[in-house]
């Protein structure tokens, strides 16, 4: 007997003291005679006033962290490869998303970086792969890369390469920068002559350092200065701070190869490989 129908029962026995009655149903018809009506308003008024059913409530297990971090622990020491999987799976998504960026950077910056006329053109200037590299003479790993840099330009007639000032080290870079600005452009100069002579220089490579070596080439070192005081000299190298911004490169060496921004000195063997593989496919990493 369900709820309702033993508080009917209770209450029509209390009213009618007794009374032999009829139970009815709310679906059920109401039969004719004394007292059906009564009943059957009672039965209506009891079952309006009972509360709707809840609908049933989700129980949701916690696991107290004192058993559950154990148990994680347990799970990644079975197998300490996972940590290795999951750090070379981050690592891949990371490099996927830094190169999706560079590559939006480079497009938006590739006028600037590959046909700036005031720019030092080494190697090759038609040739197939263009190599960038942003430097300061100041620059311990620059100079590290020098001998990578001329390796490359020997062995490869092909290559191209192009030179952007970035002197960010100290107020002798920029004093060396604007010197070298200046000395590219003189006519008949052996530019890299004077470049890898920099870079050989013993001690902090300065604007004096800088003049002294054009000053070997044959120049005439009071006027390479007032050349390198010229306005046109600081806005060359100016638009390399531009171009680096916009490329969020912030150090040197850094070399920019087809769609990859590559910092640091990575060495002669990382270059070669991205020279090749932008022969190869047009791009510095090749499926497969």
């Amino acid at each position: 007997m369900t709820r309702i129908a033993t508080v009917l029962m209770a209450l029509v026995a209390g009213v009618f003291g007794g009374v032999g009655v009829q139970f009815l149903m709310p679906s059920d018809p109401v039969p004719t005679g004394p007292g059906n009506a009564e009943i059957r308003a009672v039965v209506e008024q009891v079952i309006a006033q009972q509360p709707a059913p809840e609908a049933p409530q989700m129980s949701v297990a916690e696991i107290d962290p004192e058993t559950l971090h154990p148990m994680i622990e347990n799970y990644l020491m079975s197998d300490p490869k996972i940590l290795q999987r999951v750090s070379n799976a981050l690592q891949d998504q990371l490099r996927r998303e830094d190169m999706e960026l560079a590559q939006a950077s480079l497009a938006r910056f590739s006028d600037q970086i590959y046909n700036d006329p005031d720019h030092v053109v080494l190697g090759n200037p038609d040739g197939d792969v263009t190599l960038v590299e942003f430097f300061d003479y100041n620059c311990s790993y620059c100079r590290t890369s020098m001998p990578d840099i001329a390796r490359l330009l020997q062995e490869d007639p092909n290559l191209r390469i192009i030179l952007k000032e970035f002197p960010i080290l100290s107020n002798e870079s920029m004093e060396a920068a604007r010197i070298a600005v200046a000395v590219s452009k003189q006519e008949d100069i052996d530019y890299w002559t004077f470049h890898e002579s920099l870079f050989t220089a013993r001690g902090q490579v300065t604007g004096q350092v800088a003049l002294d070596a054009a000053a070997d080439l044959g120049l005439n070192p009071v006027s390479v200065e007032l050349d390198a005081s010229n306005e046109e000299v600081a806005e060359i190298i100016q638009r390399s701070y531009v171009m680096a911004q916009g490329l969020n490169i912030s150090g040197t060496p850094t070399f920019i190869i087809g769609d990859e921004i590559l910092p640091g000195a990575v060495g002669y063997d990382a270059l070669k490989e991205r020279i090749d593989n932008m022969r190869a496919c047009s791009s510095t990493v090749c499926d497969g």
